[in-house]
């Protein structure tokens, strides 16, 4: 196995992420196999109980794993299928080795960081980088490894060591390290400063680890005297320091890496060349190029909660930008916080108020997205309402399929406190429920998490349509509400369809309107297997909903 470790330095958020699998894509494009690991050194065993606000969105693997959405990104690029294992965390290796000093697996011995948590970490990475993860039998060629946060944080350090040892083990040949630090420009001097990344490099040498490449972030590309301070004090060729500038896209930085001959050198360092390829990233050239030129904006309304943290939401702007350019639009997300569109917003902030209503009535579609606790939900009740009374495009996800059942039971039914267990406990008409097998005690890990299969009753329905005239789809869940099976027979004989269910007939999975041109709620999360060639089914019938393509679509 030979291994490509990513790590990061000066500030966290340089998009070492994005980087990492920028160098899965032009490795696979060399025609080798790849899979990636990304290590979170907080002591949470997973990203599941952690706020969107703090730490962007919660990303859901098939196998339940509730991960950092960087593996979101490795999954979105690569095109794999990761498992919860290939995310690893420091709440993950403590608990493994205590079970360990329980069950008295080491016989007896004083349990300390070196070796037991440093051998644990090294066998978590060894291991887990056997699993294939792109439906092919066998290991893959490279295991690309991101570690989390930046080089000299405390919580770190056990990582950096076990790192330290693991490429003392595997040999040179079979490890290449590439350092991702930023190079600012002071806006007085105008001039591009390596003295960060300088300390950053310094610091990880004195760690026992000697960065191979450097990717340097910055606004505009590197001049090449600044790569020549920089080949002088970091002890890294110049040929070997990559320049990750900004771009129009996220897609460009594979053709970045690849128009810098990053590949040519990266093989060279792990033995490769005579078994690898030249890179072929027309597709992806095509994909980056193509999204550049598009001039079409189609207008979507993002009602949500946590709109103050755009990376709360990652993975359905990524599913909405794949459908977009499948349709050669470009999105234009306009987000609204959705308790600004409730009536006691008009009163505390009527500007807020009055400029959220004006981008709703503004919009093409409609969109309301996952969330829990009861912020916002009055909100996100009269968007479901205008967008079905005025039949305007409307996805529902998760929570989004709640509220959509919420408000149909309210202005439909006469129902006027339908509500959800969630947010009302003493509701006297609970049309969403807590689910029978959830844990009230413990919120980690205690949903119903991971790819569950959704029949479709109707083969007539949209649904089913748009995934190709299916009886039935795999989509991943994360949710400990549901739809209430009692109302389903009144909720049916008044209009809405309930297109899927679970396996055992009961659980509502997919709600959609007959008379309406698209007006469709799902409780899984359509988004997460959302590829940029292979859009969503969901949110593609969405987007041309939008631009009233979808029945043509259909036919055709």
């Amino acid at each position: 196995m030979k291994y490509v470790l990513v790590t990061g330095g000066v500030v966290s958020g340089l998009g070492k992420g994005v980087t990492a699998s920028s160098i899965g894509v032009v490795l696979e494009a060399c025609g080798l196999r790849v899979t990636s690991i990304k290590i979170d050194p907080y002591l949470n065993t997973d990203a599941g109980t952690m706020s969107p606000f703090e730490h962007g969105e919660v990303f859901v693997l098939d196998d339940g794993g509730e991960v950092d959405l960087d593996l979101g990104n490795y999954e979105r690029f690569l095109d794999v299928t990761l498992t919860k294992d290939n995310n690893i965390t420091t709440g993950k290796i403590y608990q493994s080795v205590l079970e360990k000093e329980r069950k008295g697996d080491y016989l007896g011995k004083t349990v300390q960081v070196v070796p037991h948590i440093t051998d644990a970490i090294k066998d978590w990475i060894e291991s887990v980088s056997l699993i294939p993860v792109d439906g092919k039998e066998g290991q893959a060629d490279v295991c690309v490894i991101e570690l989390g946060g930046t080089v000299g944080d405390i919580e770190s350090m056990p990582f950096i060591e076990a790192l330290r040892q693991l490429s003392f083990s595997v040999g040179q040949e079979n490890f290449c390290l590439i350092h991702v630090s930023l190079i600012p420009v002071l806006g007085v001097v105008g001039e591009q400063k390596t003295k960060p990344t300088q300390h950053s490099v310094r610091e990880l040498r004195a760690l026992g680890l000697t960065p191979h490449f450097l990717a340097c972030r910055s606004a505009q590309p590197l001049l090449e005297a600044t790569k020549a301070k920089l080949s002088q004090f970091c002890h890294v060729p110049a040929a070997n320091i990559l320049n990750i500038h900004d771009v129009p896209n996220i897609w460009h930085v594979p053709l970045l890496l690849r128009n810098q001959n990053a590949y040519h050198s990266i093989l060279k360092q792990l033995n490769l060349t005579s078994v690898a390829t030249a890179p072929d990233l027309d597709s992806w050239t095509k994909m980056a190029e193509t999204f550049d030129n598009l001039t079409d904006h189609v207008k979507i309304a993002m009602v949500g909660k946590y709109v103050g943290l755009t990376d709360s939401y990652l993975s359905v702007v990524k599913a909405l930008l794949h459908a977009c350019i499948a349709c050669s639009l470009k999105p234009q997300i306009e987000w609204i916080a959705a308790s600004d569109l409730e009536d006691e917003s008009e009163k505390s902030t009527p500007e807020a108020h009055a400029a959220a209503w004006k981008i709703l009535k503004s919009a093409e579609c409609i969109l309301v997205p996952g969330g829990f606790g009861d912020r916002g939900v009055s909100g996100m009740v009269l968007a479901a309402k205008y967008a079905r009374e005025n039949k305007v495009p409307y996805l529902g996800i998760c929570l989004g399929m709640q509220i959509a059942v919420i408000e149909f039971a309210r202005s439909v039914l006469g129902l006027e406190r339908a509500n959800s267990t969630e947010f009302d406990a003493q509701t006297p008409d609970p049309v969403v429920i807590f689910m029978p097998e959830g844990s009230r005690t413990h919120m980690g890990s205690t949903m119903r998490l991971g790819s569950r299969r959704t029949h479709l009753e109707s083969r007539d329905s949209l649904t089913s349509k748009l995934y190709g005239d299916v009886c039935y789809v795999d989509e991943r869940h994360r949710h400990r509400y549901e739809v209430n099976p009692e109302v389903a027979q009144v909720l049916e004989e008044s209009g809405l369809r309930l297109v899927g269910k679970d396996d055992t007939g009961k659980r509502i999975e997919v709600i959609e309107l007959h008379d309406h041109p698209f007006y469709v709620g799902v409780q899984f999360h359509p988004e997460f297997k959302s590829r940029p060639t292979r859009p969503s089914p969901l949110f593609l019938g969405f987007i041309l909903a939008a631009r009233k393509l979808l029945q043509t679509h259909l036919s055709s």
